[in-house]
């Protein structure tokens, strides 16, 4: 997220909810439309404790969602790096498990991403997946060495499709359209129960003050939770694939460094290649 397009968006509401407090105090009486300013206040406090409460518990669940995408991707990507390991003890298809691992990482970066970023990834399935799962299939270990290396291999599996489960679980976002119906009208019922404090007696800058500072932690609440329940983008604060990226030149050193000739069937982008 740009922080400049959240920021013009908590100084426009502001501006309007300050404009409207003005205009509406001109026909106040002196004193607020409230006869008894406890009373009033005690009301004001039963909604604001509401709302608070109600926005702890949705930032909660945001940030929970939001964390568990980010370690997602980065245990997903550790795993990669991992799997690379292993697959140099199973002999025959070492080589072949490499290029599906690394083009894997790559469709996961040039792919996958630009898919969540945009909310149209859905349930596909990352395409080197089934290509790595069709290729270990047709494999027997002949070694112990190479069962040992198989067996590990499984479970590196299990855990990379887990984790990719976990970063692919914030792309949709968890908060359900009804707690935002509420979130909203909530907001609103706020704004206009604090148009009914004008008062004409008090100074323009003190009810301006007034509602400005209410709109503003409303507004700025409101899109920290919409920040929080869309990670991916390529702003501020945004997940990004890092990890994966890094973990990427790292198996291309690695694999240099140990002499190994990397033959991967895809172009830089993940595509399979022509």
């Amino acid at each position: 997220m740009n922080l400049i397009v959240p920021a013009l968006v908590v100084v426009v509401t502001t501006a309007v909810a300050v404009a409207v407090m003005l205009l509406v105090r001109r026909g106040a009486p002196e004193g607020s439309r409230f006869a008894d300013g406890d009373r009033a206040s005690g009301v004001f406090g039963v909604l604001a404790t509401g709302f608070s409460v109600l926005l702890g518990f949705i930032v909660f669940l945001a940030f929970a969602s939001y964390d568990q995408s980010r370690a997602g991707a980065e245990t997903e990507a550790l795993i990669l790096s991992q799997q690379v390991e292993s697959a140099q003890f199973l002999g025959p298809v070492a080589g072949e498990l490499t290029g599906q691992l690394v083009c894997y990482g790559r469709s996961v970066i040039h792919t996958e991403w630009p898919r969540m970023e945009s909310d149209t990834l859905g349930d596909a399935i990352n395409p080197w997946g089934v290509e790595l799962f069709r290729t270990v299939r047709a494999f027997e270990p002949q070694t112990p060495s190479q069962e040992a290396a198989y067996g590990e291999w499984l479970d590196e599996t299990s855990e990379r499709e887990a984790a990719r489960t976990d970063r692919i679980h914030g792309a949709v976002g968890v908060i359900p359209a009804p707690l935002w119906v509420v979130l909203i009208f909530i907001s609103a019922v706020i704004f206009v129960f604090m148009l009914f404090f004008a008062d004409r007696s008090e100074s323009a800058v003190t009810q301006s003050v007034l509602m400005g500072s209410v709109a503003s932690v409303i507004a700025s609440m409101l899109l920290l939770i919409q920040f929080l329940d869309n990670p991916f983008h390529d702003g501020v604060g945004g997940v990004r694939p890092v990890a994966m990226e890094r973990n990427l030149r790292i198996i291309d050193e690695a694999l240099r460094a140990a002499n190994i000739r990397l033959a991967a069937p895809c172009d830089a982008m993940g595509n399979p290649a022509s």
